[in-house]
């Protein structure tokens, strides 16, 4: 095994790809979950309002739902630089070195995820809707996993990676032809 696999891959400073690239519907998407957290909110005191009036623990009730709700919509943010991605919950934050993965799933069922785990036992997971609506942050994963294909730190998932790589080229494809008016 190459003595250099253990660090991240040097990528000149001067490379667009050195940069970290960060889910770029994720704001979005959180105001979207803190505005349906807040209508939910907002109404449900408006018509206890209206019914037999708020009342402490009602309020409480309703506060504790929108704020679950909340909780519920919130997509993890997914961040990635050359070798490491990032997903963040509001719980957790793990953090895989794809330089050195040692195994990249891809279920066939109905859960649209990526599993990815590295040589040192980090986990993530990150959606596939991500990498679909992400470009940059597919390709640097791509790159970062073919790297440990080549350099046999990735046993299981090559397969999955291509099955991936074959998905998110087609999603790509059909977008362009829609787009295009082609389709």
């Amino acid at each position: 095994m190459d003595p250099r696999a253990s660090e991240p891959r040097s990528v000149p400073p001067s490379d667009p790809a050195h940069r970290a690239v960060h889910d770029a519907r994720w704001a979005g998407e959180a105001r979207t979950a803190a505005g349906c957290a807040g209508l939910l909110l907002v109404l449900s005191l408006t018509v206890d309002a209206g019914g037999d009036g708020l009342t402490l623990p009602s309020t409480l009730r309703w506060i504790a739902l929108s704020v679950t709700l909340f909780v519920v919509l919130l997509p993890a943010r997914v961040s990635a630089a050359p070798g490491l991605i990032t997903v963040r919950t509001l719980w957790a934050r793990r953090t895989v070195r794809t330089d050195r993965l040692a195994a990249l799933r891809w279920p066939t069922g109905i859960e649209q995820c990526v599993d990815l785990v590295d040589m040192a036992g980090g986990r993530a997971r990150v959606e596939l809707r991500v990498l679909l609506a992400n470009p940059s942050l597919w390709l640097l994963l791509e790159a970062d996993a073919r790297f440990s294909a080549a350099n046999s730190t990735l046993p299981t998932g090559s397969d999955d990676l291509d099955r991936l790589a074959r998905r998110i080229e087609g999603d790509t494809a059909r977008s362009v032809f829609t787009v295009s008016g082609l389709r």
